[in-house]
């Protein structure tokens, strides 16, 4: 609630009436804020009146607590405390589709939109940290297609990955060596990949996710999947485990 109290109040003062024929966009540029307590105080009253009307319902939701985090987890690359922890989510709930756990999870850095708090974790924490409509899919790939998703991993500088793999990936983009829980990619053998239905179209230069052999849809949002996980495991964790790392030797 704390971001739309943010947003709310910029639009109460945004010039909203110029006609747009009057500008041109020269150059674009941003960074990622977090939203935390130092903003309360810039929203507009007349937002947060609005936003009363809402927040009980919302907060009915939102605020029961789901389990606890040993630490607190941001998202980065090549390797993140939360990339960590969302990609084996992914592979946990890889067998609602009846297979067995899929041989990789993969989740886009990007895509994780807030950090993980240390302590109580909230189904809101989770809504902050994936606040899109991305349902899980399980992919099947060919090694040699498995083995080009690694070069577009690679290329982005890294992406969240789960503890079945390892990569060496240069600073410049380019891989030298991925392994599938401790082995060589068999370019000939099929392997299973859970990820995010956006990352499967191939968005965020995933493009090798379009060669999948075989698609398994898992009617159900990754966010949901992250709330079931933590409600499971009560206490949640991660470490950096040299998932991916750079070398340039």
């Amino acid at each position: 609630m704390k971001s739309i109290n943010l947003l709310l109040a910029w639009l109460a003062v945004a010039p909203l009436a110029v006609s747009a024929q009057q500008y041109r966009v020269k150059s674009i540029a941003w960074e990622k804020v977090e939203i935390t307590e130092q903003w309360t105080g810039m929203a507009s009253p007349h937002a947060v009146k609005t936003i009363e009307t809402y927040k009980g319902k919302v907060d009915s939701v939102m605020s029961p607590p789901l389990g606890l985090s040993r630490i607190a987890m941001s998202a980065g690359r090549p390797e993140s405390l939360l990339g960590n922890w969302a990609a084996d989510v992914m592979v946990e709930g890889s067998t609602a589709t009846g297979l067995e756990p899929a041989d990789m999870g993969l989740v886009n850095v990007g895509g994780l939109r807030n950090n993980m708090p240390e302590g109580i974790v909230r189904a809101g924490d989770i809504y902050l940290i994936s606040p899109f409509q991305n349902k899980l899919v399980v992919l099947e790939m060919a090694g040699s297609d498995l083995l080009q998703l690694m070069e577009d991993i690679a290329a982005v500088g890294g992406e969240a990955v789960s503890s079945s793999v390892r990569m060496v990936i240069t600073s410049d983009g380019r891989l030298k060596k991925a392994t599938i829980n401790g082995e060589e990619i068999d370019r000939k053998r099929i392997y299973t990949v859970a990820t995010l239905d956006y990352l499967a179209e191939g968005n965020d230069k995933m493009h090798a996710l379009r060669k999948a052999r075989k698609r398994h849809e898992i009617d159900l949002y990754t966010r949901d999947i992250m709330i079931e996980s933590v409600i499971k495991n009560k206490i949640i964790d991660s470490k950096i485990e040299n998932r991916i790392t750079i070398n340039d030797l």
